[in-house]
């Protein structure tokens, strides 16, 4: 039996376990890269590796979140950023370069390669033939220590994309589809495959977005095959060297597979306050809009904005709307400069605004109170805008043009004639704002500033604990949710005792006080908890506040590992009703934990209603090790890695 894609991606990067789903594998990682929200933390955990260079082929560090300055905090990170790359061997992408998945897409990704990143649209690169995952910052930091990348072998799905796009549908309506039939967890435990001959008519960008909101499905990541498309976008972006034709095996197997027919899509827009709220444009339209946000790391390319400019020609943003656009790298807002599309879309009323991640994680662009925000980025969780009431909907750049123009949500296809842009066959792909690799032997100095602390030292797991429920949640609870975002907020990433004020800051007020007060606590989840940002923050925080356990109904991917890394036991109740039964004040007692968790038959006591709870878990042996350690970075201080990814 043939293999598909992602099989021949893991077979060649395969550096412990085997290909077999629900089992533990362990991957070689080529490349790695980090965001600035999360890569002070990655840098400072790598530091305490006692590591001094990346063993990755290629680290990549980018600054594209915290870009805003109100104050010191920023700056400082950014220096630190720019010293650590220096010091470890890293290329240095400065602030305003862009954002990191789009310039990574344009100037590093490499078809069958892998890619390990600390953000949690790192998948973004499947579009070019990469196998590109998201993981906490942990992770990303062991892989630069040259440790393989851990996970469960994921089931493989295939998307098969039949027949031409129908007129106005793009890339960003083809995803809403995939949200609308499987939902925010149809995707866990599984790698996204895209055949089919639908495919053709997708340029890479377009690929890139697709596979970028994988990350709502709670996919671990997505994949499209290698072709002449991609050949393409290789030799504009001057790197046609890195091509490798990738195709499954004609007689390839796939765990499960689903036909989408493009031909008869219509515009589709996912409603407040989830990805996957999807409905046809034409059912809402004429709503009134406050807002348009058209940016993010899933649709400001090149091509994507050049429609927008042909939409807005000749036209004038509607009075009641505010437009901002961010494109998503130097590169196109060059292009967009030199071919005048730049100058169209400021004669039309629109905000151009810095490239970077800008609105999409709360920074800057915030809506108004109560208002109405359509926007081409990946998540609408409520508050994430920054506004804690505003209603955020999702839709292509086409819907969003089109409704900045009539203040309402207006299907495109009332504009006419679609738009077809053609690709360059050149981009500019100077690189004056990327630092290479310093080649300095005298190893530079560190830079840190007072709002970068050490990081938390968390003792070994004790064998029993006694901690107090201290809040219950229900489902979907996002990372937002856990630890929120924004221009506040995200400043404070460096620096845990500042930062772990706001844990659950948007949903109960008092969980800190009462973590506090308690000593050890215990949360109650519900359903996927720990979806969106793979943030390591979400853990460490509650870890440092004292969280010892999460009893929740499902994990995310990215969450539980981050969890388990910094020795927080994530659990699921064997028997669902007992979840009603526990209530916020009750002392839980986790005895003979070692065993419990070795054995999988760890019993919790309820000791103020006296039930007994039988719990399960799905962790390998090597990470119920890694528990028992009191995390990652104390299991792995006696260990060095066996193996380095291979120079192929």
């Amino acid at each position: 039996m043939g293999y598909s894609i992602t099989q021949k991606v893991i077979a060649a990067h395969l550096a412990a376990g085997k290909m077999e789903p629900g089992t533990e594998i362990g991957l070689k990682i080529d490349q790695t890269l980090t965001q600035d929200a999360t890569g002070t933390l990655v840098y400072l955990e790598f530091e305490a590796m006692a590591f001094d260079k990346t063993h990755a082929e290629l680290s990549v560090s980018y600054v594209d979140h915290n870009t805003l300055q109100t104050g010191f905090e920023n700056a400082d990170d950014h220096r630190f950023l720019q010293s650590a790359a220096a010091r470890f061997g890293l290329w240095f992408s400065r602030p305003g370069n862009g954002i990191c998945h789009q310039v990574h897409l344009e100037r590093f990704g490499e078809p069958g390669k892998t890619l390990l990143g600390s953000d949690s649209h790192t998948p973004t690169g499947g579009g070019l033939g990469m196998l590109a995952i998201g993981a906490g910052g942990l992770d990303v930091a062991a892989a630069m220590a040259g440790y393989p990348y851990y996970l469960e072998m994921p089931r493989i799905a295939n998307i098969r994309l039949h027949g031409k796009p129908a007129p106005w549908i793009s890339a960003k309506d083809i995803i809403l589809e995939v949200l609308r039939r499987l939902g925010v967890k149809g995707g866990v435990g599984r790698i996204i495959e895209y055949t089919g001959d639908g495919i053709s008519y997708l340029e890479v960008p377009e690929r890139a977005t697709i596979a970028n909101m994988g990350a709502e499905l709670g996919a671990t990541s997505s994949i499209f095959p290698c072709d002449e498309t991609t050949k393409r976008f290789l030799a504009a972006q001057h790197r046609a060297e890195a091509f490798v034709e990738l195709h499954p095996d004609p007689d390839a197997a796939y765990d499960e597979t689903l036909d989408i027919s493009l031909e008869e899509l219509e515009p589709l827009i996912a409603l407040p306050h989830m990805p996957d709220n999807v409905v046809k444009v034409s059912e809402i339209a004429g709503k009134k809009v406050d807002q348009v946000f058209i940016g993010s790391c899933t649709n400001s390319s090149y091509a994507d904005l050049m429609r927008v400019s042909e939409i807005l020609k000749g036209k004038t943003v509607h009075p009641s709307v505010s437009l901002v656009i961010a494109p998503g790298s130097r590169q196109v807002l060059h292009a967009l400069a030199s071919n005048g599309a730049l100058a169209i879309l400021v004669k039309a009323g629109a905000r151009i605004l810095e490239s970077a991640c800008g609105p999409c994680i709360g920074i800057g662009g915030a809506p108004p109170s109560k208002g109405v925000s359509l926007r081409t980025s990946n998540r609408n969780f409520k508050g994430r805008s920054g506004t804690a009431d505003a209603e955020i909907y999702l839709s292509g750049c086409e819907t969003a043009a089109a409704t900045a123009i009539y203040g309402r949500i207006t299907d495109p296809r009332e504009l006419g004639a679609p738009i077809t842009i053609n690709m360059p066959g050149s981009f500019d792909t100077r690189d004056e704002m990327m630092i290479p690799p310093s080649k300095n032997r005298r190893k530079p100095k560190l830079i840190m500033g007072p709002n970068i602390k050490p990081l938390p030292a968390f003792p070994p797991l004790p064998d029993t604990i006694d901690a107090e429920v201290v809040i219950a949640l229900g489902d979907n609870i996002t990372t937002d949710d856990i630890l929120p975002a924004g221009a506040e907020i995200l400043p404070l990433r460096s620096n845990i005792l500042a930062i772990a004020k706001y844990a659950f800051a948007r949903i109960d007020t008092g969980f800190v006080r009462r973590t506090k007060e308690a000593g050890n606590g215990i949360i109650l989840g519900g359903e996927n908890y720990g979806q969106g940002s793979s943030r390591e923050h979400a853990a460490l925080v509650p870890r440092y506040l004292g969280i010892r356990a999460v009893l929740a109904r499902s994990f995310a991917r990215i969450h539980m590992q981050n969890l388990v890394n910094f020795g927080i036991i994530p659990l699921v109740l064997k028997n669902r009703e007992d979840y009603d039964t526990i209530k916020p004040g009750d002392l839980l007692r986790l005895a003979d934990i070692k065993n419990g968790l070795r054995d999988n038959s760890l019993v919790i006591e309820n000791r103020k209603n006296h039930r007994v709870y039988e719990t399960k878990h799905s962790l390998s042996q090597r990470q119920i090790e890694i528990l028992l350690a009191g995390g990652l970075l104390g299991y792995l201080k006696n260990r060095r890695p066996s193996q380095k990814p291979s120079n192929r």
